[in-house]
């Protein structure tokens, strides 16, 4: 069976509305621009899709842990003064007609600080200044819907899921004196109208940039901008990793050694995300005789690994047995086909279904597991990196704790619930995914290196589209848009060499990124 990363956006089909409540510090990035910035993170809460707000919010925080520090809040607990304890301050506008406090209003037109509007309710703002038109150089019209599928940034073409139906605020009248048209968006015909503006300190991005994002999104666009505003002075930089994915007991020591002889020859450090314990409870590949394979009976496999050590690269958690019990979870209960720290299931549209944690004290079973595991490892003579990679990066919030506390660094995407910001019962059928363009401290209080650029997959399955070379390589060369940004990859090495090396040279030809190890920064 081959195995295909199972990961999930849920703002990508709500992302027309949103909310949530609470406050939570992140600490910031040993690579941060400046420790000193600081970011006030405000959003929705009413409405039938007001829980989507603390979703956003929580993302938004994520790439604000790129530069420093956000302290999120429902902008309902807004007072007089916030604004000017922090960097920089972003609304999220999810929720059309959110009551706004008016002193929140009063402080946004007051402050020389930046300040980051996004989407709905600027009308409440501009309707409370008779002089906003003067002042600023612009006013909103409307929504317009028409079909836009391109938002142009930096002359580079990011796509826009047609699938979004929200519409992007238009306007009647900008000065190109006073406003900065920072990004553009493109109607089926070839017309243009602004998607994200600046005037002097105030930024005003006309949608909600989480909603239907993927790879090659105007979330770039989005992701870039924020630069402008806590880290204007950041050089421009490319980098690029690659990762060897869901290495175990069983796997080809052979194909393994031949890909860290590829990439050293080409001086391109990488990562090797590895399980120590492969197991087949219901003999699925045995005949219906189960099977346990541990590393010291693959003695081959570990000095694979240990070659691939010599040759430049780094061992990484990968889960401990990728898999769960003996059900299918939701393939088959075999070693790295299935979810291990998360339930999950096919509907009858055959769609994975995400159910949530698998064990109610998961803490306590992740702590155990993450302990075993390097237990595997050091007793076969392999070091690894504290660094950890869920098994299809699906864990619940006591898991991304228990990584937080005895590794500390994650390597994936990661799924964020209703509950983490505001303290409340965690909502575990509301999750939501966000990959990120460079590293950042998200809200667990993790540092997460990149994951941004997908995989091989030369054949469709379960609604994930085949995804083959040339496509890794456009979005390597569509995330230059991002000036200190990553094209972050994984492999796996049952596909043979041939596409790595396509993948390797490709990237390479773009001639503008530099390969790099997580360890390097």
């Amino acid at each position: 069976m081959k195995r295909f990363r199972t990961w999930l956006i849920l703002a990508v089909v709500l992302g027309v509305l949103s909310t949530g409540s609470g406050a939570l510090g992140v600490t910031p990035a040993s690579a941060a621009p400046a420790p000193s910035v600081t970011a006030l993170v405000l959003y929705d809460t009413t409405g039938p899709w007001g829980h989507l707000g603390e979703m956003y919010a929580a993302l938004t925080a994520n790439l604000v842990g790129h530069f420093g520090k956000a302290t999120t809040k429902a902008v309902s607990s807004y007072t007089a003064g916030d604004i000017e304890k922090y960097t920089a301050t972003i609304y999220i506008g999810s929720t059309y007609d959110e009551p706004m406090p008016a002193a929140f209003l009063a402080d946004s037109l007051a402050t020389t600080k930046p300040i980051v509007w996004i989407y709905s309710n600027i009308w409440q703002l501009t309707a409370t200044s008779p002089t906003f038109l003067a002042d600023e150089g612009w006013m909103w019209a409307s929504y317009d819907t028409s079909t836009v599928s391109t938002v142009r940034y930096k002359g580079v073409d990011l796509r826009r899921s047609t699938l979004n139906l929200g519409g992007i605020m238009s306007y009647y009248s900008i000065d190109p004196q006073k406003v900065s048209v920072l990004a553009e968006a493109v109607r089926a015909d070839g017309t243009t109208f602004p998607w994200a503006i600046r005037s002097g300190n105030f930024t005003y991005v006309g949608e909600n940039p989480y909603s239907y994002m993927s790879e090659q999104d105007r979330y770039l666009a989005w992701s870039d901008i924020l630069f402008d505003v806590f880290a204007p002075q950041t050089t421009e930089r490319h980098r690029a990793m690659i990762r060897i994915e869901d290495v175990g007991p069983t796997s080809d020591p052979t194909e393994l050694r031949a890909i860290a002889d590829y990439l050293s020859s080409k001086h391109v450090p990488f990562s090797v995300a590895t399980y120590s314990v492969y197991r087949d409870p219901n003999g699925v590949h045995t005949n219906g005789q189960p099977q346990t394979v541990t590393l010291a009976q693959r003695p081959q496999l570990v000095a694979a690994l240990k070659y691939m050590q010599s040759k430049g690269g780094i061992i990484i958690q990968h889960g401990r047995t990728h898999q769960y019990s003996n059900i299918k979870n939701p393939y088959n209960g075999v070693s790295g086909d299935d979810f291990e720290f998360y339930r999950a299931h096919f509907d009858a549209n055959d769609y994975i279904v995400y159910d949530g944690p698998v064990a109610v004290n998961s803490y306590l079973r992740a702590t155990t597991l993450i302990t075993l595991g390097r237990l595997d490892f050091a007793r076969n003579g392999l070091s690894v990196q504290k660094i950890w990679e869920f098994p299809h990066y699906a864990a619940g919030v006591q898991d991304y704790a228990a990584v937080n506390t005895l590794v500390g660094k994650g390597y994936d995407r990661r799924l964020y619930f209703p509950g983490v910001l505001t303290k409340k019962k965690i909502d575990y059928t509301r999750p939501i995914g966000q990959f990120f363009p460079y590293d950042v401290v998200d809200v667990y209080g993790t540092k997460v290196y990149p994951e941004n650029a997908g995989n091989y997959e030369p054949e469709a399955a379960n609604h994930h589209p085949a995804v083959l070379v040339p496509e890794l390589v456009e979005r390597a060369r569509t995330n230059l848009v991002v000036r200190d940004g990553f094209a972050s990859y994984f492999y796996h090495p049952y596909y043979g060499l041939e596409p790595l090396q396509q993948l390797i040279e490709g990237v390479n030809a773009i001639g503008a990124y530099t390969w790099v190890s997580p360890t390097s920064f």
